[in-house]
């Protein structure tokens, strides 16, 4: 996504745990000529404070930020009650209370600029709860979706926009191994996730079929039905 929105002539801000790929891929994008300005840093998206104070650095870095993706999450879930709550409670911190945490440090920013576009990845997972091992994960993602909406109606009719993205199974090296109907590759997932959010939709499944047909379906099956899909 990042190389996808170089591409495209945005200056970048990338934040990451771990910053040796980061750094890696800002020497890349910055060697081209007339390639953006790119800032790395490195940010555990679940340290609250380190939040709000990466995102300060990286707006006086670039003298402002248009647009906040916030993407960071994890799947790593078991069923609820199976005795393995760390992993549960551990998804629920990084996919929801840091996530909110990101969009805080966002929109204060936003507020103050009086613009700017707020991204959350959420997921198909989001339109139904979902058993096993994906319950927390889908829960969280849910939160996550009404979140996004409820700021959204709070900046209505302003300069800030608030995107929903609701990928369906895109594979990468964290998926990889898993069963994944409908899914698509690393490019087309990408094309199709920075297509979405440059056109800056109120909510826009990724990609766009057939996941914005099942998505909706979710809603309306029947559980035995729905178990049996996921």
């Amino acid at each position: 996504m990042a190389r996808a929105f170089a591409a495209r002539g945005h200056d970048l801000a990338l934040v990451a745990r771990r910053t040796d790929r980061l750094d890696a891929l800002a020497a890349e994008l910055t060697a081209r000529p007339g390639g953006p300005r790119v800032e790395t840093a490195a940010l555990d998206v679940t340290d609250d404070d380190a939040v709000a104070a990466v995102f300060s650095r990286m707006r006086e870095e670039l003298g402002g930020l248009d647009r906040v993706v916030v993407n960071a999450g994890i799947g790593n879930g078991r069923p609820v009650g199976s005795g393995k709550p760390d992993a549960n409670l551990a998804t629920a911190r990084t996919n929801f209370v840091a996530a909110l945490a990101q969009c805080e440090a966002a929109m204060e920013i936003f507020r103050e600029q009086g613009s700017g576009h707020l991204v959350v990845i959420s997921s198909v997972a989001a339109d139904r709860g979902l058993r096993g091992s994906a319950t927390v994960y889908s829960a969280t993602k849910a939160g996550l979706s009404t979140l996004a909406e409820g700021i959204r109606s709070d900046v209505a009719g302003t300069a800030i926009d608030v995107t929903t993205i609701a990928p369906g199974f895109i594979r990468t090296d964290l998926n990889e191994g898993m069963s994944m109907p409908f899914a698509v590759d690393g490019p087309t997932g990408v094309r199709a996730l920075v297509e979405a959010i440059e056109r800056r939709p109120a909510h826009a499944y990724v990609p766009r079929w057939p996941w914005s047909l099942l998505g909706p379906a979710l809603r309306l099956l029947p559980m035995p039905v729905v178990r049996a899909l996921t």
